[in-house]
This record gives C-alpha cells, sequence and structure tokens, in this order.
C-alpha cells in the first residue's frame, strides 16, 4: 500500500515495550506588564504557573482524544516547569512512560495547553486599547529531546 492511500493508526503492538520521555518547550512572548504579572502572582484569575501547570498536565493525559492518531499511552510521569524570561513565561513539559511508542506529542501537547492557558489568564493584561495583541505570542514550540531505554528497564 503507497503512503498516500494509508489512513488510520500505526500498529505499534508488536514492539517492545521501553522507558521513554520526551522533553518539550515552547515560550509565551508578553508585555513588560504581563511578566510583573506572572512574576509577582497578581493576575487577577489567580496564578497563573499553578493554573496552567494544570491545564498542561490534563493535555498530555488527554493527547490522544485531541489528536486522532495518537495512541493511548499510560502516562508514569509528568513534570510542569515554568521559567519567567526577559521576554515572557516559559513552559517545558517533560513524560515518562514504559511503552511501545513515544511521549513527544504527548509532551508538546501539554506545553501548548499550559501557554494557552497562561495567556487566557493574562488576556486583560496584554491586550492594548483597541482589543489587540500587539505583544503576545507563543513561539520556538519545539521537542528538545526524546529518548527510548532499555526493553528490560
Amino acid at each position: 500500500m503507497d503512503e498516500e492511500s494509508w489512513t488510520g493508526i500505526i500498529d505499534v503492538g508488536s514492539k517492545p515495550v521501553v522507558a521513554r520521555e520526551a522533553v518539550a518547550t515552547g515560550l509565551l512572548v508578553l508585555s513588560e506588564g504581563g511578566i510583573d504579572v506572572v512574576a509577582n502572582g497578581r493576575s487577577p484569575k489567580g496564578d497563573v504557573r499553578e493554573a496552567s501547570t494544570i491545564a498542561a498536565i490534563q493535555a498530555v493525559k488527554e493527547t490522544p482524544r485531541t489528536l486522532p492518531h495518537c495512541h493511548p499511552i499510560p502516562i508514569e510521569g509528568c513534570t510542569v516547569d515554568w521559567r519567567v524570561e526577559e521576554n515572557g513565561l516559559r513552559c517545558t513539559v517533560s513524560v515518562r512512560t514504559h511503552w511501545t511508542t513515544g511521549v513527544e506529542m504527548e509532551a508538546l501537547c501539554g506545553v501548548t495547553a499550559g501557554l494557552l492557558c497562561a495567556w487566557d489568564m493574562l488576556k486583560s493584561i496584554e491586550k492594548d486599547s483597541e482589543g489587540q495583541y500587539p505583544t503576545s505570542r507563543i513561539e520556538g514550540v519545539r521537542v528538545l529531546r526524546k529518548s527510548k531505554g532499555d526493553p528490560h528497564d
């Protein structure tokens, strides 16, 4: 069957169960005011990093519901790290499992959902007088690394 006519989910049933990890990151570029609000915990909607961590974890767990070609994977661990940087808020998500397929899509879903939640919580600060977002943008979403361990792990 040629690639153009193929549809469905890749069969990973015969692949060995191995330790796998993926780490992804992305940056929400913010105004100086937005950065100040995050750094000092003054968002009117609550703690931006705390709420956005929950959104990231939920997105990791729900990846196959969002992306139809992703397999349900038993997530064994997930960490979400936030860093206030000079021009915004960085989210880095690490996902771990022992399974037959990787978790890079789960890590990417976690990053993007976390950043979107943060943006949503900062909308009132980031909007200009015309209701636009001249500074805010999500950029640099990418997989930093992925690893696949020994089948006997």
